[in-house]
C-alpha cells in the first residue's frame, strides 16, 4: 500500500516550560533534612528502601514488581556512609544548578561532572548510576524529573498518531507520526512526560510493540499500519525507560490495546515481562513504567510448531534462563508455562524475520491477521 507523502509539520514558539518546583522539592526537602540533623549536632543519616532481591515483591494486583518495606538506614558513622552522603548532595545541588540554568545532563556527562567533587567523586558511572536510582526512591520521582538522561533516547513510532511537542529551545510542534516523519518514523526522546508530549488525536486502534528494526520495516513498508488502523512502535531490543513509559501513555491515556511481537526465545519472552510488569531493576517505578494490560503476540513455542518456522537450537544459556522463567511470577500463567515447557522439550527457538520463509508479504497478509483475530484486537 503507498505510504501518504509527508507534510511539512506544524511549528509555534513559545518560552522553554520553567522546570517544575514539584519535581525538585524533594531533593531540597531532603538536604533540609540532613542540615537540621547536622545543626543539632546529630550525625547525619537517611534512611530509604532497600533495593534488594530479598524486599521485592510481585503485586499479584497491580501486575508489576514492586518495593518491599524493608529499610536501610545510610549514617556518615562509617566513612563509605559519609561518602555516599557527600555525593548524594552535591548530586542534589547540580540537579537543582541544571534546572536553574535550564539544561539537563546525560548519566555519562554526570559521572565525568563528579571528578569536580573532590571527595565525592564516583569511581564507576555503575556508582553513581546507582545513586540516581536512590534519589528516585527517596524523593518518589523519575530521573527524568531530574533531568537526567541516558546516552540513548528511546526508539520510534510509525502510525496515525498525532502528538504536540516541545522541544528543548520551546518551539512547540504538531507532528503526526505517520505523515509528517520519514522512513525512520517518530524519534521517542528521553522525556515524554506530558509537559513535552502531548497527545492530540490518533486513529489507532492498537498498538503493535515490535522487537526488531527489521520487522517494523516489513511492517511499514507493506502498510500494515494503514491497513490495519495500528501504531507501530519499535522497542529497538530491550526498551529504553522512555520507550516503556510512551507505551503505558498510549494505553492509559488513549485507551489503545498493546501487544508485543517479539523473537521466539527466552531474552524476548523477558522484554515482554519488562513491558507489561517491569524489571526487577526498576522496581521501584513499575507504576510509571509498566503496561500490565500488554499482551503477548509472540513468536512463542507453538509458533515455531504450527507455521513450522525455520528455528535454531537452544543454548545451555537459554534453556537456564528458560527454566528461571518457571519460578518467574510474570510467567505464571498456565499459558506461559505451557509454552516454556514446549519450548524446552523442542529445544527450539525463532527468529521474527523466519516467518520470511513463507514470502515478504506473509507476516503482514497471514501471520500477524491470524494472531491478532484470535487475540480479538481483529475483528
Amino acid at each position: 500500500m503507498p505510504r501518504k507523502p509527508a507534510r511539512t509539520p506544524t511549528t509555534t514558539s513559545r518560552p522553554a516550560p520553567p522546570p517544575t518546583p514539584e519535581a525538585l522539592r524533594p531533593t531540597v526537602d531532603l538536604a533540609r533534612e540532613i542540615y537540621a540533623q547536622l545543626d543539632q549536632g546529630e550525625i547525619p543519616r537517611m534512611r530509604l528502601p532497600l533495593r534488594t532481591k530479598q524486599n521485592l515483591q510481585f503485586q499479584l494486583r497491580d501486575g508489576v514488581w514492586k518495593l518491599g518495606r524493608a529499610l536501610g538506614t545510610r549514617s556518615a558513622r562509617k566513612l563509605d556512609g559519609a561518602q555516599m552522603l557527600l555525593r548524594t548532595f552535591y548530586l542534589v545541588d547540580f540537579i537543582n544548578e541544571m534546572a536553574r540554568d535550564g539544561k539537563t545532563s546525560t548519566l555519562r556527562e554526570l559521572y565525568y561532572i563528579s571528578e569536580g567533587w573532590e571527595e565525592g567523586k564516583f569511581h564507576s558511572e555503575d556508582e553513581s548510576n546507582l545513586l540516581i536510582e536512590d534519589l528516585e526512591v527517596l524523593c518518589q520521582r523519575l530521573r527524568e524529573d531530574f533531568r537526567l538522561h541516558p546516552e540513548e533516547n528511546g526508539a520510534s513510532v510509525i502510525g496515525d498518531l498525532t502528538i504536540r511537542e516541545t522541544n528543548r529551545k520551546g518551539v512547540v510542534k504538531k507532528i503526526n507520526c505517520r505523515d509528517d516523519v520519514g522512513d525512520g518514523g517518530y524519534g521517542i526522546p528521553f522525556n515524554v512526560e506530558k509537559e513535552k508530549i502531548a497527545f492530540l488525536s490518533t486513529g489507532a486502534k492498537f498498538v503493535i510493540a515490535i522487537e526488531c528494526g527489521g520487522m517494523v520495516d516489513r511492517l511499514a513498508e507493506n502498510g500494515f499500519d494503514e491497513e490495519h488502523d495500528a501504531i507501530l512502535l519499535h522497542l529497538k531490543g530491550q526498551p529504553a525507560r522512555s520507550t516503556r513509559r510512551f507505551l503505558k501513555r498510549l494505553n492509559e491515556e488513549l485507551k489503545l490495546p498493546v501487544v508485543v511481537f517479539t523473537d521466539g526465545d527466552p531474552w524476548s519472552f523477558r522484554i515482554f515481562a519488562s513491558v507489561a510488569y517491569g524489571a526487577i531493576k526498576t522496581a521501584h517505578i513499575s507504576h510509571y513504567l509498566a503496561t500490565p494490560q500488554a499482551e503477548f503476540l509472540g513468536v512463542t513455542a507453538s509458533d515455531i510448531e504450527n507455521y513450522k518456522l525455520p528455528s535454531d537450537k537452544l543454548s545451555d544459556q537459554d534453556v537456564r534462563a528458560l527454566q528461571a522463567e518457571l519460578t518467574d511470577p510474570r510467567f505464571g500463567t498456565a499459558e506461559w508455562r505451557s509454552e516454556i515447557e514446549l519450548m524446552l522439550k523442542n529445544g527450539k527457538k525463532a527468529e521474527q524475520q523466519s516467518l520470511a520463509k513463507y514470502g515478504l508479504n506473509y507476516v503482514t497478509d497471514t501471520y500477524l491477521p491470524e494472531k491478532l483475530t484470535e487475540m480479538g484486537v481483529l475483528h
